[in-house]
């Protein structure tokens, strides 16, 4: 009588590929841009003779009554641009309050401010500071070469067209700062209210 010897079946190792996990890049989300609101005013001036009195007398009546308002000593940073950040205070303001002082038509950054806020139609409160409106005259300004000769003609436009806006007058040796003040930020106040109606 034959056996038959069963093969038993020897164990097969079955290797199983695991795929390795892959590297995820964690991508973290970019912190959102802070967005500073637009200026509500534009003051323009010439520093010489306003900064330390009656410009910065009405931006910090402005900023209490949260009037967002522009001086390039109070809101300029050190490392800003210039003409950028000038010029795009003025491009979203609302307001312009421009103070006529004697040596205003000196400064060809003044002359330049107003020709801005001019040409952007910005409504736009004179303040004539220790000068009559007949006074204020471009005589031999130069500009040197940041801004060329026929800049002087649209200089001459803008005075021309400020000067004959109807504004407030000042004495500085008899006048009430505190009254100039209160009564600059009241308009200020009705103009940018009357805007709010319109939108």
């Amino acid at each position: 009588m034959s056996y038959i010897r069963s093969r038993v079946p020897r164990s097969v190792t079955v290797s199983r590929y695991v795929p390795k996990p892959a590297n995820r890049e964690v991508i973290k989300p970019k912190p959102k841009a802070v967005l500073t609101p637009p200026y509500d005013v534009f003051i323009n001036h010439r520093g010489v003779d306003t900064k330390r009195s009656i410009a910065s007398l009405l931006y910090d009546r402005l900023e209490e009554k949260n009037i967002r308002s522009f001086l390039d000593s109070k809101t300029m940073q050190p490392g800003d641009k210039l003409y950028e950040k000038i010029n795009a205070a003025i491009q979203e303001c609302k307001v312009g309050i421009a103070i006529f002082s004697p040596r205003y038509c000196e400064s060809c950054f003044c002359l330049h401010e107003l020709a801005t806020l001019v040409e952007g139609k910005k409504k736009i409160i004179p303040i004539f500071y220790d000068i009559r409106p007949s006074e204020l005259l471009l005589k031999e300004v130069n500009c040197g070469p940041i801004f060329p000769p026929e800049e002087i003609e649209r200089f001459k436009m803008a005075l021309q067209e400020a000067k004959y806006t109807v504004g407030l007058t000042f004495d500085s040796k008899t006048g009430d700062f505190s009254d100039l003040v209160n009564r600059t930020e009241t308009i200020v106040a009705k103009i940018l209210q009357e805007n709010k109606e319109r939108a």
